[in-house]
């Protein structure tokens, strides 16, 4: 039991593992709050068969260094509901707010929105116990998903690494790994600012189009109910083959370690950011280093949904959300990567470095008596 606990926790936490196991309602979920020295624990909901702990507990942990990195009054947390998001909607309800219901104690964590929930289960959980953001705007809250904030951070993440990677975004070809509620938003905002999404994927396949794939006709396909890869304005390619499109910026927006030291070696990119969380293990980053490929790890450059989270809870605005992101962003974005230039170190040392001051005089402050 010794050799498990020391598995799982460390000095910076997690302070609190909760599983839950309701046979009455069949949910099956996870929650892990790992660390609230800076203030409550804000973190994501994600529903999947085939979560566990390990990637929760790694999904809080990354939540605890992006919230210190951001500079938020809040601590990191994640939770986890074993079941298929695309479940009918009454039977997704019930476990929504089931795990809610069980969470109510839990009084130091707010959840958020993660891949397989939206804005309306977060009004469901918020029904349920009172404690949520990313609420439909009906309800006050800032619909981070619906809002694009977390896209919009990545795009901001590019467009401040442009003086390290000497790649602007004007013209600038993209693939965009993961089309959902970060990748999706990302294409946007990138192609207003001028850049060519020349490829993209969803669980169903990769698409791509050397020419460009039309965003607007490819968001409303994928809102239609398709997957990216049977959209008629582009081919289809093999995720093996989307890793190693030759493009500019290549940005992971889907589930975490889609890119291997298999990957790595293929990348035909010379920047890569991060949409989703802890999406390259450490032997691939080690790679991009060692190829000189500009990385901007996720503790950085999808932090914008939590800092719009962060807002929402201050009562703030959408446009007060956007600023900050900006701000936050941009800022950390350059510290994290002139760190890594000037010491020669990976961009994720540089990042939880970053973090870990932050974080270590936050917890200076807590009673040790």
């Amino acid at each position: 039991m010794l050799a498990t606990w020391d598995r799982v926790t460390d000095e910076i936490g997690p302070e609190k593992i909760v599983l839950i196991n309701e046979p009455t309602t069949g949910l099956k979920a996870m929650v892990v709050v790992d660390n609230t020295a800076a203030g409550p624990a804000i973190g994501g909901v994600r529903m999947a068969p085939d979560i566990t702990f390990d990637e929760v507990a790694r999904l809080a942990r990354a939540m605890t260094l992006k919230n210190a990195a951001a500079g938020l009054a809040h601590g990191g947390g994640k939770s986890g509901i074993i079941a298929d998001p695309t479940l009918p909607a009454e039977g997704k309800e019930h476990l929504i707010r089931a795990f809610a219901r069980s969470i109510a104690h839990l009084t130091e964590y707010t959840p958020g929105p993660d891949m397989g929930l939206n804005e309306a289960a977060m009004a469901q959980i918020h029904d349920e116990i009172d404690r949520a953001v990313g609420l439909p705007a009906v309800l006050g809250g800032l619909p981070l998903d619906k809002l694009g904030a977390t896209g919009f951070g990545v795009v901001i993440a590019a467009e401040a690494a442009e003086e390290f990677s000497g790649i602007p975004l004007e013209g600038a070809r993209v693939v965009v790994q993961g089309f959902g509620a970060v990748g999706g938003h990302a294409a946007r905002f990138l192609t207003e600012r001028g850049a060519l999404i020349v490829a993209a994927a969803d669980i169903g396949g990769a698409v791509a189009n050397d020419d460009g794939l039309d965003v607007e006709k490819l968001l409303a396909w994928r809102d239609g109910g398709e997957s990216v890869a049977d959209f008629p304005g582009g081919t289809r390619i093999s995720p093996d083959e989307l890793i190693a499109y030759e493009c500019a910026i290549w940005i992971p927006a889907a589930r975490p370690d889609v890119l291997t030291e298999t990957g790595a070696a293929t990348m035909r990119s010379r920047m890569i950011v991060c949409g989703a969380n802890i999406p390259a293990t450490a032997e691939a980053e080690a790679i991009f280093h060692e190829r000189k490929i500009v990385f901007v790890p996720d503790v950085i450059a999808n932090a914008g949904g939590v800092i719009c989270a962060s807002v929402e809870l201050a009562g703030g605005t959408a446009a007060q959300a956007f600023a900050t992101i900006e701000d936050r962003i941009r800022t950390n974005t350059r510290a994290v990567l002139d760190r890594c230039r000037s010491e020669d170190i990976l961009p994720r040392v540089a990042a939880e470095e970053l973090a870990m001051e932050h974080l270590r005089e936050a917890m200076a402050y807590r009673r040790t008596f």
